[in-house]
């Protein structure tokens, strides 16, 4: 049974909570002060701060709206806490390989989280969902837009 809620490691809810807060207690009062500042000056028609620090702060009530929503709706999953060490679950790092032998180590994380170029995979990624459950020697097949593409996991880890 799926469990409700977006997975998430507890360093990524920590992450999102930061932003929450910077925008929340440092860039929106610098907005709000700007705002301010450019409307006492007369015309708002044609007052580029007025305008632009308009949307900057819809910008920033936008994104606060989100990181609510995602952090409200994350699942907080501690992959120290995982009891089967030798299976693919949230929070390992799995080594592959293809069968040019190329290898590749990657970090199954919550959607929140996920940064490809740091080899942070999103949970509900293709490759991420291939590799769940998935054991050292077991081989799975991922498809991709160019086609299907096998792996064999190489090693698993926890941190």
């Amino acid at each position: 049974m799926k469990q409700p809620g977006n997975p998430i490691t507890p360093a990524g809810l920590s992450a999102l909570k930061a932003r929450y807060d910077h925008l929340l207690g440092t860039e929106r009062p610098e907005i709000v002060a700007i705002v301010s500042w450019a409307a006492g000056n007369g015309d708002r028609s044609e007052n580029g701060d007025y305008l632009y620090g308009r949307k900057r702060m819809r910008e920033i009530d936008r994104e606060l709206a989100h990181l609510a929503r995602r952090m409200k709706a994350a699942r907080v999953i501690d992959p120290a806490a995982t009891p089967d060490r030798n299976r693919a679950f949230f929070g390992a790092t799995i080594t592959i390989a293809d069968e040019d032998d190329n290898h590749r180590t990657l970090t199954l994380v919550g959607d929140d989280e996920q940064d490809a170029s740091a080899d942070r995979i999103g949970w509900s990624a293709p490759i991420a969902r291939a590799l769940r459950g998935a054991g050292v020697g077991d081989l799975r097949t991922v498809r991709l837009p160019a086609g299907e593409k096998e792996w064999e996991v190489v090693a698993i880890s926890y941190a």
